[in-house]
């Protein structure tokens, strides 16, 4: 697929009128993270015609929330399920080879404090690169302990024997998110953030579209689709109860048990050089991550059900507890609250298939399911796998007629907006944000007013304006949240750069920026419960 410059998304106005027209869609997807933007590539690329809605900004949600890696599941291979780790280890190649200034392989060291943990560690690891096998990204070593200090310099020495290096992928999950949906304009899809689902339509019992409002305006709508998908995440179950109110609703079952991930951001100085450290079993059995990410480290990640379905769910005082105290436990110095520079809480939507509260043991694979009136539902999954859970949509809605018969599917080959054309070295992930994160389009972010002109490390004018004119920007929080990670990162530092970003939105766009409003998330950020 060609990067062309000049494929780039029209002015929201234009959108808007583009949404407002009498057009019947071949489909509609309603949500705007990783899976629903997946789809939306998928069907345009097939040459149906689409049309996707997302109620806050894209990846808003889970999508821009994960510990920003593209793995095999190195901990499903303990419970056995080799075939999914096949899967997402072949995935893993593909989605770095479509976006390659976005995601790259990263290694990873798991430390040996124990004798047996470098044998058993080794094998199981030696496994996963057979499972891959061509798609692997490096081979895997048994380390003595000063390779394994020269990897992990910070790594706590008292009664470390050596470790063993793997590799896996790790990406910008939100830039990602911001290039398939630049990717799926450019082959004619329509997407709309800030556009909520508000109902059904409904014509002889089944769906034949959903009425929508543009939450910037208030404007109303109504979409037109021969099929609605539903791939809303974590909140899928929410649309789902209002399609069974048409028949029954004290038949409703919720598909999802939403689990909390939360993620800590520390200073580089706390791990120090470019490999990841992964402890496969903590104390309590979870999966403890510190990976190098943009010029500072993601602590993380926990696993805790929760009820609630917040926009911007709290950590729990017990989650930064375990993850500081697990933390100290394996590096040379222990990180403590003060240490924090952002915090981050993500929800997952784990496909219930019992009634089983504990989410470790639920599924991440993904469920597709369809009502008797037609609403097609994805969820679960991972944002590795992305790509074959939009295939398997798709698959789904030909079998059960809502769509025709359809040419194969075309993703696998896809190279995202910005990928560059010919192989070309890329800035590791680890490195502090800047120009590299642009791939190709580099020179058109240099093209625009401000470049020289820098708001923080990472971020000058002519990259907010180019979000805004360009990825789909329209807030503060867009900007520095999503387009630039600012806020993930350094939540005061993203605080201080507010203003400059404000008064740049409103030049570009005439409208408010949400700058108080963002200033409260910063605040969110920032508490460390």
């Amino acid at each position: 697929m060609a990067n062309q410059h000049t494929a780039l998304p029209a002015p929201r106005a234009e959108i808007l009128t583009r949404l407002g027209e009498d057009v019947v869609y071949d489909v509609a997807v309603v949500g705007g993270g990783s899976t629903g933007l997946g789809i939306a590539l998928d069907a345009a690329m097939r040459g149906l015609k689409v049309v996707l809605l997302e109620s806050h900004d894209f990846a808003k949600g889970t999508s821009s929330r994960s510990t920003k890696l593209v793995h095999g599941g190195v901990r499903y291979l303990g419970q056995g399920n080799v075939s999914l780790v096949r899967e997402a280890l072949h995935e893993r190649r593909t989605l770095l080879h479509s976006a390659p200034h976005i995601a790259q392989p990263l290694a990873f060291v798991v430390p040996a404090y124990r004798w047996w943990e470098k044998p058993f560690y080794g094998v199981g690891l030696k496994l996963y690169d057979q499972l891959a096998g061509d798609a692997g990204l490096g081979k895997t070593e048994v380390l003595g302990r000063q390779d394994t200090l020269g990897l992990i310099p910070a790594a706590r020495t008292q009664g470390l024997r050596g470790g063993v290096r793997y590799w896996d992928g790790q990406f910008n999950d939100a830039r990602l998110a911001i290039a398939i949906a630049r990717t799926a304009a450019q082959q004619g899809a329509l997407l709309v953030n800030y556009c909520r689902a508000e109902a059904l339509m409904y014509e002889g019992g089944r769906i034949v579209g959903l009425i929508a409002t543009d939450t910037r305006s208030g404007t109303s709508y109504r979409v037109r689709s021969a099929c609605v998908i539903n791939a809303t995440g974590v909140w899928v179950d929410a649309l789902r109860e209002k399609d069974a109110q048409q028949e029954s609703a004290a038949a409703f079952k919720p598909l999802v048990a939403p689990s909390q991930g939360v993620h800590l951001v520390v200073d580089r100085s706390f791990l120090q050089g470019d490999t990841a450290l992964m402890v496969p079993k903590t104390s309590d059995g979870r999966v403890l991550f510190a990976v190098p990410w943009l010029g500072k480290v993601i602590l993380g990640t926990t696993d805790t059900p929760r009820q609630d379905l917040s926009r911007e769910p709290q950590a729990f005082k017990q989650e930064v507890d375990f993850i500081l105290g697990e933390a100290g436990n394996y590096l040379h110095r222990a990180p403590t609250r003060a240490d924090v520079r952002s915090i981050w809480v993500g929800l997952r939507p784990l496909v219930k298939h019992q009634d089983d509260q504990d989410t470790k043991t639920l599924s991440r694979e993904h469920t597709v399911a369809i009502s008797r009136s037609g609403l097609v539902t994805v969820t679960g999954g991972k944002w590795t796998t992305y790509r074959v859970m939009a295939e398997d949509v798709l698959a789904a809605c030909q079998e059960a007629r809502l769509i025709a018969a359809l040419p194969a599917c075309r993703t696998q080959q896809a190279r995202m907006v910005g990928a560059p054309l010919a192989q070309a070295a890329v800035t590791s992930l680890s490195l502090p944000p800047g120009l590299h994160s642009y791939g190709a389009e580099q020179a058109l972010v240099q093209s625009l007013p401000g470049a020289a002109t820098w708001i923080c490390p990472g971020l000058s004018e002519a990259m907010v304006r180019f979000a805004l004119r360009y990825e789909y920007a329209l807030t503060v929080e867009d900007v520095l949240a999503r387009r630039s990670r600012l806020l993930f990162l350094d939540a005061q530092q993203a605080a201080a750069a507010a203003s400059q970003v404000a008064a740049l939105v409103h030049q570009e766009l005439g409208q408010d920026a949400g700058e108080s409003e963002f200033l409260e998330l910063c605040v969110h950020f920032s508490q460390i419960p």
